[in-house]
């Protein structure tokens, strides 16, 4: 294939725009034509790992006004005779910055794999080094996480209100355009400014919806795309808050059962219906009295907020609850974060290096969340009666998933929602137990592609599939996926690994338990 940025190769950009705005092609090709200055990312950092930064519109219908800057990155095959083109990452949010992507990736993706592509990263628009943006929350305004009660209610649309006001306030008219199609036009972008006819991905979480939305907008131009721990289309954006709710509820059946049958171990009770009430008992004794966990105080809604993502691996809920037992009748136990396992450190930047605001992240998510789809409610009363409802019907985390957020005092979105329904051929893969996008939202992304095939592990655990182990049937799939862009015949039905290990994404999501701050899909 022809190396990066290679001569003869035509760098089109044909925008994905409605019919009226089809005149903005001819001006968008002064982007495609640009030359980025690439350097070393950072003196801390390896030297293969360069870094640019590009300009594209703020607004795609008006490429002539405003634009944004965009930081790339990229590490280089190093057998440019085997080279396939560049491979693409997303690892989630909406808010997770990617630049440092690909020189993890180098380390974790097997050689075949590796020689084939060079590593490209980006920070999303609004995100990271990408012209961030911020609404100047402070930490108590970033908790998203509001279990209803009918006393508070007013104090969570005080704050859904006031979220909404700053960032309007702080991003002006740059807020519309902070969308998911906006960054997939901004895919598009880089794909020309490296000289690509086709563009290959690799998006986790949020990042498959990221993915799928580029492949409807850019059919022509999709190579291989895997989309790993996939976000339903049909439930963006509500819904994929609400489906915490009704995913958790089989991961927390699935957890009585485990831990009845190991008694012995967790004495949490020997019967499923035991296991339920020694859980329910601590919440509402935590709710009388806050259990002190290492310092940290945690409610009865704390403690369901901080183990709904735990329930999807039985052996870490029980520890948790028996901890969390323990500290009930005061005595000292491992403190709930510290059971979180330790993810893989990121390239670390030098302190030199320009750091995003603060509050960026949960800036940048409600901003995609809010601006991607008009569907929001905006009416308080509607998100009183759908948390009460729905605390009913999912007692762990249905009044949390179903309360009032920011997006209730949004403006209309730009444009409309992405309807993604196609044939392109590209590659899903979904453990059965997870917790940011579970089961029926990696299945439900699954039907909407309807030429795509699905890696299946039955039995898997945790949210991020690829990337943790080569030897496992799921990361052997993906590997074959991208090395010869052949898709398995039918779908694929994997057994867990035996010693899953980490993957790509899991440096970004999901948020640890009890972390203030935004959700991470």
């Amino acid at each position: 294939m022809a190396p990066l940025l290679a001569v003869g190769v035509t760098a089109t950009l044909v925008p994905a725009l409605a019919p009226t705005q089809a005149s903005a092609a001819e001006p968008l090709t002064r982007f495609a034509n640009q030359k980025p200055a690439w350097h070393r990312c950072d003196a801390s950092l390896p030297a293969a790992f360069q870094c640019a930064t590009i300009k594209v519109p703020l607004d795609y219908s008006r490429p002539g006004a405003k634009t944004i800057k965009l930081a790339i990155s990229r590490v280089k095959t190093s057998v440019p005779g085997k080279r396939h083109g560049v491979l693409l990452f997303n690892p989630g949010g909406p808010g997770g910055e990617g630049l440092d992507m690909p020189v993890m990736a180098k380390d974790m993706l097997p050689k075949k794999v590796r020689e084939q592509y060079d590593l490209i990263g980006f920070d999303p628009r609004g995100v990271g080094r990408s012209s961030p943006v911020t609404c100047g929350l402070t930490n108590a305004e970033q908790n998203f996480e509001h279990p209803y009660r009918a006393e508070k209610f007013n104090r969570d649309v005080k704050w859904a209100r006031t979220v909404a006001d700053k960032c309007r306030a702080k991003n002006g008219d740059r807020l519309p355009y902070i969308t998911t199609r906006n960054t997939a036009r901004d895919m598009d972008v880089i794909r020309a400014v490296l000289g690509e006819k086709k563009l290959s991905y690799l998006g986790y979480s949020y990042g498959t919806y990221l993915g799928a939305v580029y492949a409807q907008m850019f059919p022509e131009r999709t190579d291989r795309f895997v989309l790993d721990s996939a976000v339903d289309p049909a439930r963006v954006w509500r819904g994929m808050i609400q489906v915490w709710a009704e995913g958790t509820e089989p991961a927390f059946t699935r957890w009585t059962k485990w831990t009845a049958q190991r008694h012995r171990t967790y004495k949490l009770g020997d019967t499923p219906a035991k296991v339920k009430k020694t859980f329910w008992d601590l919440v509402a004794r935590a709710d009388r009295t806050p259990v002190d966990d290492g310092g940290e105080k945690f409610t009865g809604d704390d403690i369901r907020a901080a183990l709904r993502p735990m329930f999807y691996s039985p052996k870490d809920a029980a520890e948790a609850v028996v901890s969390l037992k323990k500290a009930a009748r005061g005595h000292a136990g491992h403190p709930l974060r510290s059971s979180v396992p330790a993810r893989p450190q990121a390239p670390r930047w030098s302190a030199a290096a320009a750091q995003p605001p603060a509050d960026n992240g949960t800036a940048a998510f409600w901003s995609v969340v809010c601006g991607d789809t008009g569907a929001w409610p905006h009416d308080p009363e509607q998100y009183r009666r759908d948390a009460i409802r729905d605390k009913a019907k999912y007692p762990l985390y249905g009044d949390f998933g179903s309360n009032i957020t920011p997006c209730a005092f949004w403006d209309q979105p730009a444009e409309p929602v992405t309807a993604v329904d196609n044939n392109v051929g590209l590659l899903t893969v979904q453990n059965q137990w997870d917790s940011q996008t579970p089961l029926v939202s990696g299945l439900g992304m699954h039907r909407a592609l309807k030429g795509s095939r699905l890696v299946y592990v039955k039995g898997g655990e945790g949210h991020g599939v690829y990337g943790g182990d080569p030897r496992a049937c799921a990361d052997r799939t993906v590997n074959a996926y991208l090395s010869t862009g052949r898709l398995p015949a039918r779908d694929v039905t994997c057994k867990p690994p035996v010693s899953p290990g980490r993957g790509l994404n899991q440096h970004i999501v999901p948020t640890p338990p009890h972390t203030p701050g935004v959700p991470r899909f």
